[in-house]
């Protein structure tokens, strides 16, 4: 983030703990429980907002070398991201094409070949068919064509995209806008380590997971004993791009270090330090820069069940700590550590049992409706978005 839009967004945070006054939505917003339980909604948003979707399925620096490889199948699509030899992002559909078996059934790694255990068909990073047993015996294929089924993907800004769709066109200039893709140009995602990856299966929808990431207002009662500890609760900035037709919001944590930083002259000021940006990359996932790296947290439905989902919670650092040797190389793991795992833990033992909580009172019919106050402007946002983008599909079909 460029330096003045941090001083002007420190100055926002000052001026809100001050005046103790927060941001407005200007109304309160009735949210239908509903949607977090209409099993006819899941099917479409699961099919609309994540297999007809681009998806973040990592940073950068999960694909270190050439020959490292991810793999994923929380949208329900086997995909499979390499980095080839000439160090260039690439995804395929993770099935042989042979007889369809998952061809690297390991989650990541470095091969220089990929072999299905069914009957050792062998591909290379980009794709290629190189080998198959008794090519005499079985008949004379075409390996040009019978190469592992290419995605649509992208690397961007440290971003790894990948449409699950191969068939689709992969449009990051429309999914992160002109906005995002302007100021997470200045983040050096693409320089970060990965450190920590946490996965929770959660009794609970996948929207109440991403709403728990969009106010402030609980952590003086929820988070009373851990997060409140560090930030100043209640009070936040918050952007949207909805007056430009966008669908992307960034809010901007208040840390308790503020109150020192505000007596240091501006020039020294850093948002990293005093708040806590919070980015929203439509549908499912949020990116949480901080001073030492960046937490990527995604959420995803469990098909079958509106009532739960998976939720990947990572942590990257920033290379340079990760390259220190010596006796600061093993503070600052142990800092990196303890960080890495209290948050991790706290989203899954503090805010996903809440989300649970909720989830029982909404499957039990317990209420019609919910509230979204006027201090949490996110969460209007994010199901405002949400809906229309629901309604127009189901317009469409119709």
């Amino acid at each position: 983030m460029r330096h003045d839009v941090q001083v002007a967004l420190m100055k926002q945070l000052i001026e809100r703990l001050d005046a103790g006054t927060n941001v407005d939505a200007g109304q309160i917003r009735a949210q239908s429980t509903s949607t977090y339980t209409d099993p006819a909604q899941a099917k479409l948003e699961r099919q609309l907002f994540f297999r007809d979707t681009a998806q973040c399925v990592g940073l950068s620096g999960d694909l270190p070398e050439p020959g490292s490889f991810i793999t994923s199948n929380d949208v329900g699509v086997p995909i499979l991201a390499t980095r080839n030899a000439a160090g260039q992002f690439q995804a395929f559909i993770n099935s042989c094409r042979h007889r369809g078996a998952i061809v690297e059934t390991e989650a990541r790694g470095t091969k220089r070949r990929f072999t299905c255990p069914f009957h050792a068909w062998t591909y290379d990073p980009d794709g290629a068919l190189v080998g198959l047993p008794k090519p005499d015996h079985f008949g004379e294929v075409d390996t040009v064509c019978l190469g592992l089924k290419p995605l649509p993907a992208e690397e961007r800004h440290g971003l790894l995209f990948v449409h699950p769709d191969p068939d689709a066109t992969l449009n990051l200039d429309e999914l992160l806008g002109a906005w995002f893709n302007d100021e997470f140009s200045t983040w050096a995602f693409d320089k970060l380590v990965p450190i920590n990856r946490d996965a929770y299966d959660t009794a609970c929808n996948w929207k109440l997971a991403m709403d728990t990431f969009g106010e402030t207002y609980h952590f003086s009662s929820l988070h009373k004993d851990t997060l409140f500890n560090s930030f100043h609760g209640n009070v936040q900035c918050y952007d949207d791009d909805a007056d430009a037709g966008g669908h992307s919001h960034r809010m901007i944590l208040c840390r308790r270090d503020i109150d020192q930083m505000r007596h240091l002259p501006e020039d020294q000021w850093d948002i990293t330090v005093a708040g806590l940006p919070v980015y929203w990359i439509f549908p499912n996932v949020i990116l949480m820069p901080f001073r030492a790296g960046v937490f990527l947290v995604r959420a995803y439905p469990t098909p079958g069940d509106p009532g739960r989902h998976l939720s990947r919670v990572d942590f990257y650092m920033k290379s340079e700590l990760a390259d220190a040797t010596g006796p600061e190389a093993a503070e600052i793991n142990e800092f990196i550590t303890t960080i890495a795992q209290g948050f991790a833990e706290i989203i899954r033992d503090e805010d996903y049992v809440m989300g649970e909580s909720q989830q029982a009172a909404a499957n039990a019919g317990a209420l019609d409706e919910i509230l979204f106050g006027r201090n949490e402007p996110a969460l209007h946002h994010y199901h405002d978005t949400y809906a229309a983008k629901l309604a127009a599909a189901e317009s469409a079909d119709a």
